[in-house]
This record gives structure tokens, sequence and C-alpha cells, in this order.
């Protein structure tokens, strides 16, 4: 029997990306998301229009994208609850973040110049995507989110995750982080506590038994 329980978000099931971006001082803002989709050379995202790198992208028009594997969900997690806007948006203020002028450092991970865009690689990341802004588009019924159309300019990736002879990455060897309903999961299963889950008030919070993750209810 189907119900409708009037889902508070649809996060069914998406990749993770860290964002690099250009701030408008010629700093780096790195922010976590997943809302991304990709066909072909181009990829869709979905941002918020009260974060910064909505206006970096809006701005400078281009960006990284940075997909992290399951095992760098710690450093994920690490700067999930910040903004680089330094005038935390009262909303944002409410659900726990914070202003981080430097999330590379928070996260504990290291800058990789990048070929073709100015902002930097995330060189932890075993995939990365250089991009230019083609199209944004007003999304959402007030709205308050920005949908991004970008076209790949130039993919890197762990030359360990590529099957030898080819030009195709390897399945079973690449682990992404996935998001569900504002929690961390791969190769399946839950791998770590989410922040971001308390700051929505996600219902069901996650607790570690026997080194096991196991839902609990409300």
């Amino acid at each position: 029997m189907h119900v409708v329980p009037g889902l508070k978000v649809l996060y069914f099931g998406t990749p993770v990306v860290l964002i690099s971006s250009r701030n408008p001082d010629g700093s780096t803002n790195l922010a976590p998301m997943s809302s991304a989709w990709w066909l072909g050379r181009s990829a869709m995202l979905g941002l918020g229009n009260s974060g910064r790198t909505t206006a970096n992208l809006l701005r400078e028009r281009e960006c990284v994208l940075n997909l992290p594997s399951s095992s760098m969900v710690d450093a994920v997690d690490r700067i999930a609850l910040t903004t680089g806007r330094p005038d935390v948006p009262e909303h944002k203020l409410a659900q726990g973040y914070r202003y981080e002028p430097d999330k590379f450092a928070l996260a504990g991970l290291t800058e990789q110049p990048s070929e073709l865009v100015a902002p930097p690689r995330v060189a932890q990341c075993p995939i990365q995507l250089e991009c230019r802004v083609i199209e944004a588009y007003p999304f959402g019924p007030t709205p308050d989110c920005t949908a991004f159309q970008v076209e790949v300019l130039r993919a890197h990736v762990e030359e360990s995750l590529v099957i030898p002879g080819t030009h195709h990455v390897d399945p079973i060897g690449w682990d992404p982080l996935i998001m569900k309903f504002c929690e961390f999961f791969g190769g399946g299963g839950n791998v770590h506590p989410s922040r971001l889950a308390d700051g929505w008030n996600m219902p069901h919070q996650l607790a570690r038994v026997n080194g096991t993750v196991d839902a609990v209810g409300p």
C-alpha cells in the first residue's frame, strides 16, 4: 500500500560533489552539494541562491566539480554546515551553519591547480571535472534556487580507476560518496553520521552499534 507522506526533501540518492569556485577577492570557496546529474559532456547543478557558490558561478562562469569517494566522507562532513558568506543568512544560522573562509584547511584537503579554469581542483578527489557555465535558470516556485548548465571542459581521473586500454572508468573500482535523504552512503551502506541531517532536522538519527550503523526511529 502506498501513502502520501508529504516528503520534506527529495534526495533519493545522488553523488556528492565538492564544487570549487572563485570568490570576489580571488580566494577559493569549496562547497559540498548533491543535486547534480550528467549527460554527454554537460551537467546540471541545482544550488540555493543564498550560498556563496551560486554568486561565484553567476559572476565567474566557471568551476570544478570534484567527486569524492566514499572514503572521503570525514572531509566532506567537516564542511557540511559551513558557508563562504561572512553574512550568514538567518535560515542557515538556525540550521547551525557558520562562516568559514578556508574550507580546504578545515576539510584537510589540498588545492591542485586546474588547467583550463581558475578555481583549483581537490587533489584527493579521484575524479575532477573542470567546467564552464553555459546558462543559469531560475528554479523552484519562488524561485529560491538556480539550475546551472555547465560544460565539462576536461575530466581528470585517478589512473587506477581507468580500465586499461580504454577511455572508461571502472564501475567496480569507483565507489562514489552518495547522499540519500541527507545521509551519507557508499558501497550500499551508511558510512558516516551526517551534520547536514542534524541541521535539516531529519527524523531518522543514526547510531553506531558494534561498528555498524543502525537506523533509530524518532
